[in-house]
């Protein structure tokens, strides 16, 4: 499996959290001195655990409130088909997640936009992109919990 120790998942559980923490800031907070910490975390680049640093935009500030789950349903299952048909949906800058789910949906979205007009749109230009049998949309109405950050202590070990 995985080859991480307390001080990988303690670097990563503390840089999901705040990606701005200097090497000295994060070698104090796990208990680690500087050197090996900057080591630590040039490994857990190289190696894909740490992906990206980002700042997280406040999408409400930015004129962006609205977010839309878009389920789609389609009677094509071929390689060549969803090959078209993801590279079409991830040029889509709307498109935030694109999910290949099972069950009675064959792909979820999750869609951010400006307001209805916006979201209709984003419909208008995912409809023309493949052959779709269904569309239904969701509208949150209230976003109770988001956060990047992922449950490190359930895989942490030692």
């Amino acid at each position: 499996m995985n080859q991480l120790d307390r001080y990988d998942y303690a670097i990563l559980s503390a840089l999901q959290v705040d990606g701005t923490l200097s090497v000295a800031q994060l070698s104090e907070r796990i208990g680690l001195s500087a050197t090996p910490c900057w080591k630590r975390i040039r490994r857990l680049e190289e190696e894909g655990y740490l992906e990206n640093r980002v700042a997280i935009v406040n999408r409400r500030k930015v004129g962006l409130p609205v977010t839309v789950f878009v389920s789609v349903r389609t009677s094509q299952h071929d390689d060549k088909w969803l090959a078209r048909f993801a590279a079409n949906v991830i040029a889509l800058p709307e498109v935030q997640e694109f999910h290949r789910m099972s069950g009675d949906i064959d792909y979820l979205l999750k869609v951010v936009t400006s307001d209805i007009e916006g979201y209709d749109r984003f419909y208008k230009k995912l409809i023309k992109v493949a052959q779709l049998s269904g569309v239904s949309s969701a509208f949150s109405m209230e976003q109770i919990k988001f956060t990047t950050a992922l449950p490190l202590e359930l895989v942490a070990h030692g």
